[in-house]
Parts: structure tokens; C-alpha cells; sequence
């Protein structure tokens, strides 16, 4: 995944949490509670693992390409 899908990730996963805080605003019963528990409680810092994981993978693969010319 090259860097600005990576970049793409996060600000898309930023924007979507920011649109969950003005819904929540909104709607806040127990539902709403549990849909957030259930959705968005780790959300951003499991993509923030998972974009670090890809930028990793990425510097591997560069090496090995490197590597096999």
C-alpha cells in the first residue's frame, strides 16, 4: 500500500469518527452506546496499528525487491 492510500486510510477513519461524534450527539440512548462499544471504541487505534503494520511491510518488501535485483 503505497504511502498516500496509507495517508487515505487514516484521514477517511478520522472523518468517520468525527461523523460518529456529531451523530452521537444526537443519539444518545443505550443503543447508541452499545453501537459505539461494538463499532468504534478501538477503531482508530487498531487502523493506527494497522497503517504502521502496512508502512513496515512496505519497507520489507522494498528490501527484498532490492535484494533479488
Amino acid at each position: 500500500m503505497n504511502l498516500s492510500n496509507r495517508h487515505r486510510l487514516a484521514g477517511l477513519t478520522r472523518n468517520l469518527l468525527s461523523e460518529w461524534e456529531r451523530t452521537r450527539e444526537l443519539w444518545r440512548d443505550d443503543r447508541a452506546e452499545e453501537f459505539e462499544r461494538t463499532y468504534f471504541k478501538d477503531l482508530e487505534s487498531s487502523v493506527n496499528r494497522a497503517v504502521h503494520s502496512m508502512e513496515k511491510l512496505d519497507a520489507i518488501m522494498a528490501k527484498v525487491r532490492k535484494d533479488c535485483e
